[in-house]
């Protein structure tokens, strides 16, 4: 194989093992989970993005491209409580360099699922998987004949990944470029980041999120009394939009539950302040993809980072 090049990995069944029960209706995700094939029945449909070229451009903790396998490990013995199917269409992987070949190749992939009316969840990978997906979601949309989409970009991160994208591209700037694409297109863009850390980003990118007209929540603003208003501000953003994309960086969670990540956070948001935020989105009608990013097996402790990813992946595919 060339060391930059982008290949595909089709399904491993090996990743998807677990305990079996014998009472009825008692199946796990690793016995429900199929192969996805071609005109096969719309559900939900799994695919990798096993790249961290751009964790290793932002000179971040490299590791993040074995990240779908683990977290489809951690995946497979959850309970299974859907009715529609599930499937798993393998990998999109990046070798040496080559994050942009392997953006493109997640987006051809993505236009594809949505086409054929599956909801894609991306198992991350470095969070410049977000390029990628909105890449294939707008591709979608504008082969539907929409000219100017409102997608909503939900971020569940510690980071604006706004950076500037003219001196180097990577985990960091995928936002950022999304900006510049919707402005050279003429459509609006919509971006909310929800539990940015202040210590964690510098003035020049909030000042680049005022700029952009982003709504920004703050990690420290995410406490149960606070919830309630956090929620309404929310569904203020999502009425605005037509559809929505959302992206969920592992490093927004503290590092007592995801200590797997390239930038583990000293406060982060927790799991059960994310989960209500999360059920509202999905609850909204207008999810078309989401993804999970920076899941780094080879620093995860006990397996918390990658059970805290599978959980929200249950939660996000729990209603078909």
């Amino acid at each position: 194989m060339s060391s930059d090049r982008s290949v595909h990995q089709d399904f491993d069944s090996t990743l998807w093992q677990g305990r079996t029960d014998p009472e009825p209706d008692s199946e796990r995700w690793h016995q429900k989970i199929q192969p996805l094939t071609e005109n096969a029945t719309p559900g939900c449909a799994l695919i990798g993005f096993a790249c961290d070229a751009g964790v290793a451009r932002n000179q971040g903790r490299v590791g993040a491209a074995e990240g779908p396998a683990a977290l489809r490990r951690a995946l497979a013995p959850l309970a299974w409580h859907r009715q529609a199917p599930a499937y798993d269409a393998g990998d999109v992987c990046c070798e040496g360099d080559a994050m942009e070949e392997a953006q493109q190749a997640l987006a051809d992939r993505l236009a594809s699922l949505l086409a054929a009316r599956h909801f894609p969840v991306v198992l991350g990978g470095g969070h410049e998987v977000a390029y990628a997906s909105w890449s294939g979601l707008a591709r979608h949309l504008v082969a539907r004949g929409e000219s100017a989409p409102r997608i909503g970009i939900i971020n569940l991160d510690a980071h604006f990944d706004l950076r500037d994208p003219r001196h180097v591209r990577s985990s960091g700037t995928p936002f950022a470029q999304i900006a510049d694409e919707c402005r050279a297109r003429g459509w609006p863009f919509r971006y909310a980041c929800l539990g940015v850390s202040r210590a964690a980003n510098t003035r020049a990118l909030f000042n680049r999120a005022d700029e952009l007209g982003v709504m920004v929540r703050e990690d420290r603003d995410f406490q149960p009394a606070r919830l309630d208003e956090i929620q309404r501000d929310l569904e203020r953003f999502l009425v605005s939009c037509d559809h929505l994309y959302l992206t969920i960086d592992l490093d927004v969670l503290p590092a007592a539950e995801a200590p797997g990540v390239s930038a583990p956070a000293a406060r982060g948001v927790s799991l059960a302040l994310i989960e209500p935020l999360i059920e509202a989105i999905r609850y909204s009608g207008k999810l078309r993809l989401a993804d999970l990013a920076e899941l780094n097996p080879g620093r995860d402790i006990d397996g918390r980072t990658g059970r805290a990813a599978a959980r929200l992946v249950h939660l996000l595919t729990l209603n078909d």
